[in-house]
């Protein structure tokens, strides 16, 4: 036996340190990750300490025949990945700033295509089965625009906390959500819209296969989005179809528990084939072939507005409906709104318009209505419609939302009310706690706009709150060391974290008039 060792002791002292190596090699995190699907070359930075991959594909190029079909795996290796730049974002309007909406929160421009289903990884440098929380990150736009590399959802900052951070693009605007009789009748499902909400299901799926490899948990997924995004996550909360891809939900600005103004049209299927039949008379097209053999381009000057609809596929219902019945994912969620949200949404009208509106729109319910949102003179009416546009389509889908949760399911909802007034440089404008002016303080990115004079307090408010983001990714709970507590939002105290120079715990905001709205737009929908 001795013998017998001692000829196997060369061999040894040549392969332990070989298997040590290797066993090392595939335990770190590196610049070049190895997938079952490709070879995806990625780039360190030394600030963060993090690891990015972008551009990485999470379905075949929805284009030729492929266009307006759901989104399809990809089964075919593809070779090596170059991670080291965003890949191009879906087909849109070129995107410039606008109002509010200084560059940092605008796609970048230059680099469209419908070949644009990619998704973008940030994470810490480490061991590869650390199992960290995993966050993805829907961009907002209106279902119309957005990308995944807006520069404000950077997620070097937030990988640097202890998550993988992935952002994703999704088909938007006609190619995202245009439904269409042909289209239905082609689908095994029998539907049609809705791809880009598909979009994102699928970019989820690639989550689970190939998340580990970055250090991220397939069991600890975390569902984030603003505006659109948090549409969208309300969305996938309600379908079956995203069933167990993630189990937390964050909805910064966003839900769907009513229809908005904006999103009211074509709601369902039907009336969306009709909107989908415009376009081809439009085109001077007869058949879903001949429009998709339209160049992209010409597609965007018919462009109308598309959004998702309840289709009987990826939403079996309406959401209110799946709520009171008990139909959705029952999973911990953190939503709220900003203060100043209604300073842009529609145009103001003066007194005397408004109450004629009220009351053409309200009937029976207009003096109460009016006793909430008074316009007494042009100047208290236009204070009325800033807070309607931002109660309306934000703070009552919120409200709504939680205590549904509360009422239907089993986890923890946690509410928030932005009210920081940002800063605004020299040639900006006051626009206070405007939308989307939350995003760069919960993903720790204040940087990426350089030209606001940044006081200390929001460095340190930005601090804050992506750590109750974090936190809440890793176990579903926001609370943490050094935090002010945030206490769960219930139908007995409607307790609401109030995010400004200070952190406080008060009761949800506006509440007399959330109670009025809902009590007037469920009884519309009866």
């Amino acid at each position: 036996m001795n013998s017998i060792i001692m000829k196997m002791k060369p061999i040894i002292t040549v392969i332990l340190p070989l298997l040590f190596f290797l066993a090392c090699d595939s335990q770190n995190i590196e610049e070049t990750v190895q997938t079952e699907l490709a070879t995806i070359q990625g780039q360190y930075d030394s600030e963060s300490d993090t690891y990015s991959f972008k551009g990485v594909p999470f379905a075949e190029p929805p284009i030729d025949s492929l266009r307006w079909q759901e989104p399809k795996p990809i089964v075919e290796h593809l070779g090596v990945i170059d991670g080291s730049e965003f890949g191009s974002i879906c087909m849109q309007q070129e995107p410039i700033p606008f109002s509010m909406w200084t560059q940092e929160f605008i796609a970048p421009a230059g680099n469209m295509s419908e070949d644009c289903l990619t998704l973008n990884i940030w994470t810490k440098s480490g061991e590869v089965d650390e199992k960290r929380p995993v966050m993805v990150f829907i961009h907002g736009g209106g279902f119309s625009s957005g990308s995944g590399s807006v520069p404000v959802y950077d997620g070097a900052a937030m990988a640097s906390k202890g998550v993988v951070f992935v952002t994703i693009n999704y088909r938007v605007g006609i190619f995202g959500f245009m439904a269409h009789p042909e289209l239905t009748q082609e689908s095994a499902e029998q539907f049609s819209g809705n791809y880009g909400l598909l979009d994102q299901i699928e970019a989820l799926k690639w989550v689970q296969k190939h998340i580990s490899q970055f250090g991220g948990d397939p069991d600890n997924v975390t569902i984030a989005g603003q505006s659109a995004g948090a549409f969208s996550v309300h969305y996938l909360v309600a379908s079956l179809l995203a069933e167990g891809l993630f189990h937390r939900a964050i909805a910064e600005s966003g839900g769907a528990m009513l229809p908005t103004n904006e999103l009211a049209r074509n709601n369902n299927l039907s009336r969306a084939e009709l909107s989908g039949s415009e376009v081809e008379l439009l085109l001077n097209k007869e058949s879903i072939s001949e429009l998709r053999n339209v160049p992209a381009d010409e597609l965007l000057t018919v462009q109308r507005r598309f959004a998702p609809i309840i289709d009987g596929y990826v939403l079996s219902a309406p959401i209110l409906e799946l709520y009171q019945n008990g139909e959705f994912n029952d999973v911990p969620i953190i939503l709220g709104w900003n203060r100043d949200e209604g300073n842009f949404f529609g145009g103001i009208q003066s007194a005397e318009q408004f109450q004629q509106t009220v009351a053409e729109r309200y009937g029976e319910f207009a003096e109460e209505f009016l006793a909430e949102f008074p316009a007494d003179n042009d100047s208290i009416a236009a204070e009325s419609q800033f807070e309607l546009g931002s109660l309306q389509t934000f703070g009552l889908q919120a409200w709504m939302w939680a205590n549904s949760q509360n009422e239907k399911g089993s986890s923890d909802v946690f509410m928030y009310h932005f009210t920081r007034k940002v800063p605004y440089g020299e040639n900006q404008e006051p626009f206070g706690a405007f939308h989307t002016a939350e995003v760069p303080y919960t993903l720790n990115n204040l940087h990426m706009g350089d030209e606001r004079p940044w006081e200390e307090v929001d460095l340190e408010l930005a601090d804050r709150m992506s750590d109750y983001w974090i936190n809440f990714a890793k176990n579903g709970d926001p609370n943490g060391e050094g935090l002010p507590q945030w206490k769960s939002f219930s139908s007995e105290s409607y307790e609401t974290l109030y995010l400004d120079r200070e952190i406080e715990l008060k009761e949800v905001p506006s509440l007399d008039q959330l109670r009025v709205l809902e009590k007037i737009h469920t009884h519309f929908l009866e």
